[in-house]
This record gives C-alpha cells, sequence and structure tokens, in this order.
C-alpha cells in the first residue's frame, strides 16, 4: 500500500510517502508559502519513494486544528491531487499526529490558536496507537483541562508561547516539555495507513479540514 500524505496547519510544510511501512518525507518551514510548496514537496517525496500518482493507494492530510488558511490548502491540494484518480481520502489529526511524532506513553499536545488562545488534546499510548484522553478544543491557556494522575509529556508550539500559564496549571504533571514538535506528514502517514487498511477513507468532494474554532480574528472592539 502506497499512501501520500501532506500537513500545512502551522508554519512549517511536509510531505511524505508511507510505502509498506517505509516512510519518505519532506519538510520544511513555509512561512505562508504553503500553497507554492506544497506540491513540490509532494512530487518530490513521491519521486524519492519511486512511486507516481496512479500507485497511490489513499492520500491523507492534517485536517487539524491549525492554521484555518494552511488547513484548507492540504485538504485542497488533496483534493486536487484524488480527483483525477477517484483515490481515497483521509483527514488526520494534527494533535493526534503531534502525539504520534513525540511518542511518549501520556502527550498533552497545545498549538497556539492566535487570539490568546491554545488547541489543545491529551492522548494515552494504547498499544501501537494513541487514545483520545481529552478531545481537540480551543481554548484559554488558563482554561485548558484537567489531566488525569500521573506524568505527562508536553509538545506544541503553545508551550513556547503560554508556557508559564500551561506550567503552573499542569504544575508538577508535566516531566517534559518539547516545544518545538510541529504536525508531520509522516506521522500523518502512519496514522493513516491504518485508515486505508481497515477500508477507511472518503471521496474527495467529501473531504474537509477540522477547524474547532469558526473565528479567524478578533473584532475591533475585543482586541
Amino acid at each position: 500500500m502506497n499512501i501520500l500524505a501532506l500537513d500545512a496547519s502551522t508554519e512549517h510544510c511536509s510531505a511524505a510517502v508511507w510505502r509498506d511501512g517505509a516512510v519518505f518525507e519532506r519538510a520544511a518551514r513555509a512561512g505562508q508559502a504553503h500553497s507554492e510548496m506544497l506540491i513540490a514537496m509532494a512530487d518530490a517525496v513521491m519521486a524519492e519513494a519511486g512511486i507516481a500518482l496512479p500507485r497511490v493507494s489513499g492520500i491523507a492530510f492534517g485536517a487539524g486544528p491549525g492554521s484555518f488558511t494552511g488547513l484548507r490548502v492540504a485538504c485542497a491540494v488533496a483534493q486536487g491531487l484524488a480527483f483525477p484518480a477517484d483515490i481515497p481520502l483521509a483527514g488526520i489529526g494534527t494533535l493526534q499526529a503531534m502525539a504520534t511524532g513525540c511518542g511518549a506513553d501520556a502527550v498533552v499536545c497545545c498549538l497556539d490558536a492566535r487570539m490568546g488562545e491554545v488547541y489543545h488534546a491529551a492522548y494515552r499510548r494504547d498499544g501501537d496507537a494513541y487514545a483520545e484522553v481529552s478531545a481537540p478544543r480551543v481554548c484559554a491557556p488558563a482554561a485548558v483541562p484537567e489531566l488525569p494522575p500521573g506524568q505527562w509529556t508536553a509538545c506544541g508550539g503553545g508551550f513556547a508561547v503560554y508556557g508559564d500559564v500551561l506550567r503552573l496549571r499542569y504544575g508538577a504533571q508535566l516531566e517534559n516539555v518539547v516545544a518545538e514538535l510541529v504536525p508531520q506528514a509522516g506521522d500523518i502517514a502512519r496514522l493513516a495507513a491504518a485508515v486505508f487498511a481497515a477500508g477507511g477513507g472518503k471521496r474527495a468532494d467529501d473531504a474537509a479540514p477540522l477547524y474547532v474554532r469558526d473565528r479567524v480574528a478578533l473584532k475591533t472592539s475585543e482586541r
């Protein structure tokens, strides 16, 4: 099985191919250039893996939460590649991908959501997968959900921006903080492999991002 995966949910951009368990990946800091970079990265990583688009069994994309523009770019590119060959799509949660990339037994993930908020979720390892302990949501750093007892590894840029508040909230439960970790297409591909192996996936026109928050910016009166 060959899976192409794309992510543009943060200021970083990545593309990966999962080829029968082997992962080939390209990643770079994109700033605002995701739409210019993502297709070229997909072409490059497919060439590295030695496959062409007609041999792709499924395409996965980082569905969110994350940057509204980046999520739309990844979904649109995935749809554009999938339509001609009727390739199934799978939207994969970006915070779950972060937990997979972190690899710790208990992971709390936070991305900076701007507007004084974070995207938050928590997961525990369950065999080779991660079970959701706290579902993805957007909230103020001081209002993130409590964690079950035990030691947790924290990851994501939310801990870089709001680290003092989040550390105060979780205290001694945080045994390690990996603030530089971002969602990566390689981890999205690994999660998507299980989805496609189980017969999952959607038609291209049914795919959609997971925004979590329905507002892009503060009103003038709220600034």
